[in-house]
This record gives structure tokens, sequence and C-alpha cells, in this order.
């Protein structure tokens, strides 16, 4: 028997996969979409940053106009909000709003004012 005699069958990679893997959460896994997103640049968002999202999503929209234009981003409890509005008053009371939203700990507010 030479030195580089193998002592078990060969396997396939999924046989070992198998053995020496654990199987993740399934209740965790991305959906689709947030997968999609990830390969195009995008961070894929957890359940919990998503129902913070929606939440500043509604309350943005709710609040129409130029708010309604705003991006927001969610990075655990911090959120990034993006874009322009008409004056002042609805720069403030967009991060009003927001910081009423159960969930976000920390706003960046990187919304301008800018002409309409």
């Amino acid at each position: 028997m030479s030195r580089h005699s193998v002592r078990n069958p060969a396997r396939s990679y999924e046989d070992i996969v198998r053995k020496t893997v654990v199987d993740p959460d399934s209740s965790v896994r991305p959906t689709r979409e947030q997968e999609e997103q990830a390969r195009q640049g995008f961070r894929a968002l957890d359940a919990d940053e998503q129902v913070i999202h929606d939440r500043v999503r509604e309350v943005l929209e709710t609040m129409g106009g130029s708010a309604a234009r705003v991006d927001v981003e969610v990075n655990g409890e911090l959120v990034t909000l993006r874009g322009q509005v008409t004056d002042m008053s609805t720069l403030r009371a967009i991060e009003e709003a927001v910081a009423r939203v159960t969930g976000v700990e920390t706003i960046h507010n990187q919304v301008v004012v800018a002409a309409p």
C-alpha cells in the first residue's frame, strides 16, 4: 500500500458538506428579492430592519409632497435619510416624525433644502 492511499472511500462534495456543515436556520434566510438587491449592491435588510424601513416609508408617504420622495436606508436601529425637500419646515417635520417611529434609535439626516 502506498503512503498516499486513502483510508475512506471517496465521497462527493454534497456528502462532505452534509456531514460537516450545520444546517442554517431557514427562518433568517433572505428573500429572493433581498438576494437580488444584494447582488446589485444593495444591503439586504433583516426582518427587524425591514419593519423599521416600512414604518419610516409609511410616515414619509403620509406626509406627502417632497417628504414622500426622501430615500430611506436602515442599518440596525440607525436610519439614514437622503434627498431634497422644498423648505426647512418640511425638513424639521421629517426628522421629528421619523424620531417617533418605533425601533429608530439614531437618525443621520442628509436631506437638503432645495428650490422646488
